[in-house]
């Protein structure tokens, strides 16, 4: 096959004044988040081990490279189309697009570098590496930094968005600070992958079908399963063994609603950073990746080479290994992805953890669990770990401290060798404790490390815009549950319902009518955006009432959850059990027949009325 040729290149020399297309018939895009921020940390992880703080850009061609695979292209009409690997160039070309946005706010020269790589100029008009027709209008948008909606939009447009908006949580150039041009130029120049390009699609589909059906190769799970069989050599052990592990790999692959053929991997790495990563790499320049590292990237090798001391390599171990202890933790893994696509009764916070896409969730949440514990205990164990998250979570989020993959990862394996195989009490105790000890430094009042407010100056922006909508979510369920209504959290926050909630902000974005109060466009700015100055709306309403004042809003709000209906009469009058839980306890509720900066000031401290009683650590008690 003289016309098949493989090439490695660099992503400069990949995509430089290159295009791309893909067939129609192609799978649309599908990456989710998990695997957005698996190859930003792995990128970060790798390049952290080469640069130095100060290090400048010319220092990174002395870094050593990072391998991301390999791409099947084949030409036609002088157009080169993906037959295999559209998901790795989107998601590279999201990634240079939040690069470019970042290095041009700052200001740095690196943006003249990236341009070539995502858009060429084709006589004066952008045409962009992905010449998708349906796509383009979306990376135009996030690439000029404009505003850009997804409603009605196919999967792929939709995915598209939701990863670059991922990008952005992530910060990755915040990570990167002085650094970010020297990463630029590692990326583009020492970061590649197997180009191999075919003049015939026949040809392409050729070498397609074999790389991922007769010539599959094997994944990490079957290189460990092999690994675990191999010195069970009684036929019925061997059988026995072979036969969970199958059952135990397929259980969790074909799982509804949502079959994933990686998801046997991810169980594996959680499984093993939980229970057995005694290890990280040192948060310092040219550290070397330890167990907590390793067993993200290469579990299979990692445990062969730790054999020992997890009890693994010969017969006994291994058959203890593959019969009881990975389904044991296989089911719990399962366990825990349902709760976190279904709002389940006792193991809530499992779902607001997924809602606030926090992804060492599975990890952590497997940690303090042993194969002897009975299936009530793992409910408990479960449930109350999840519930040290959430509140954790917020406290920080509220004050603007990341809490991504990298930004938490040290501090998440901190928590596993804590809480690894405790009885229930004991880690109750052990959260609890925690808990108290954190709330010095940081809290729903503020953080001293940060000079923080926390929720008394939590406004709607880039950063926390998802968490104060999960906030206005938990407020409004806490509330109408207290009143003696259903929970509707999943509700409120299920984005692909028919009439999805909106963030409503009571002062409409009319800087006249407030100018007295608001002299500065900035400081009116400040007060609408505040946490205190929205709720939740469905979105029909919201968009028909947005543009309002207050007092006309009002009777609306009054015929919406009870949240937004508190800053009227009507929940007062017609609510007798909402009546008496906001007359319980420290819960400023009243109504308003305006809403000035002073009624704003007031509701304030409701916020933080509320969400001290949401995320009080003493519901970890309910769990003992």
């Amino acid at each position: 096959m003289s016309s098949i040729s493989p090439h490695y290149r660099t992503i400069k020399e990949l995509l430089q004044t290159r295009s791309f297309a893909i067939d129609e018939y192609q799978r649309e895009y599908k990456w989710d988040r998990e695997n957005i921020e698996e190859l930003v940390s792995d990128l970060h992880a790798k390049f952290t081990t080469f640069y130095r703080d100060g290090d400048a850009p010319k220092a990174a061609s002395e870094y050593g490279d990072y391998f991301l695979g390999s791409i099947i292209v084949t030409k036609r009409s002088n157009k080169s189309y993906l037959v295999d690997g559209q998901q790795r160039v989107t998601s590279l070309t999201l990634l240079l697009i939040y690069l470019y946005r970042e290095a041009q706010r700052r200001g740095l020269d690196v943006t003249s570098t990236i341009e070539p790589l995502i858009y060429s100029d084709d006589y004066g008009e952008k045409k962009f590496n992905l010449d998708i027709a349906e796509r383009v209008p979306v990376l135009r948008a996030l690439f000029n930094g404009e505003d850009y909606t997804a409603d009605g939009k196919d999967e792929s447009i939709r995915t598209i968005l939701a990863r670059y908006r991922d990008l952005e949580s992530l910060d990755l150039a915040e990570d990167l600070g002085e650094g970010l041009a020297t990463f630029v130029y590692w990326l583009i120049a020492n970061v590649g992958l197997i180009e191999i390009a075919t003049e015939t699609d026949a040809h392409a589909y050729s070498i397609f079908e074999t790389m991922n059906d007769r010539g599959k190769p094997l994944s990490p799970v079957d290189m460990l399963k092999a690994y675990l069989l191999a010195p069970i050599e009684a036929d019925e052990d061997r059988s026995n063994a072979n036969r969970a592990w199958k059952r135990t790999v397929l259980d969790l692959i074909s799982w509804e609603p949502d079959p994933n053929s990686d998801r046997d991997a991810a169980c594996v790495k959680a499984w093993l950073r939980a229970k057995y990563a005694d290890s990280t790499r040192e948060r310092k320049a040219g550290a070397v990746d330890r167990d907590w590292e390793l067993i993200g990237s290469t579990f299979h090798r990692w445990l062969r080479d730790n054999a020992d001391r997890i009890g693994a390599g010969e017969s006994a171990g291994n058959l203890r290994l593959m019969t009881a202890e990975f389904p044991f933790f296989a089911r719990a893994y399962r366990r825990i992805l349902e709760a976190s696509r279904i709002y389940t009764p006792g193991l809530e916070a499992v779902y607001y953890n997924e809602h606030n896409e926090f992804t060492w969730q599975s990890t952590v949440l497997l940690a303090s669990l042993s194969t002897e514990d009975d299936d009530e205990t793992v409910r408990r164990k479960l449930a109350a770990t999840a519930t040290f998250l959430d509140i954790w979570l917020m406290r920080r989020v509220v004050n603007y401290i990341r809490v991504s993959y990298s930004n938490v990862s040290y501090a998440m394996w901190l928590l596993c060798r804590e809480i690894r195989g405790r009885s229930l009490p004991d880690l109750i105790d052990l959260l609890r404790e925690r808990l108290e000890q954190d709330e010095t430094e940081v809290s729903l009042t503020g953080s001293s490390r940060r000079n923080r407010s926390g929720i008394r100056d939590l406004r709607l922006n880039q950063f926390s815009k998802r968490y104060i909508y999960h906030l206005l979510a938990r407020l409004t369920a806490h509330t109408e549950v207290q009143s003696g209504l259903p929970d509707l959290f999943d509700r409120y926050v299920d984005r692909k319902s028919k009439n999805a909630c909106d963030i409503e902000h009571v002062w409409a974005n009319e800087h006249e009518r407030y100018a007295e109060e608001c002299p500065s466009r900035e400081e009116f700015d400040q007060w609408r955006n505040h946490v205190a100055g929205l709720v939740l709306l469905p979105a029909d309403v919201n968009r028909s009432f947005q543009d309002k004042p207050f007092e006309e809003k009002a009777p609306h709000y009054a015929k919406q959850n009870l949240y937004a209906a508190s800053l009227t009469t009507a929940a007062y009058e017609h609510q007798p059990r909402f009546r008496a839980f906001a007359q319980s306890g420290d819960l400023p509720f009243r109504p308003y027949e305006q809403f000035g900066t002073g009624e704003q000031l007031e509701r304030r401290e409701l916020v933080l009325a509320l969400a001290k009683r949401v995320w009080d650590p003493a519901r970890l008690e309910q769990f003992r």
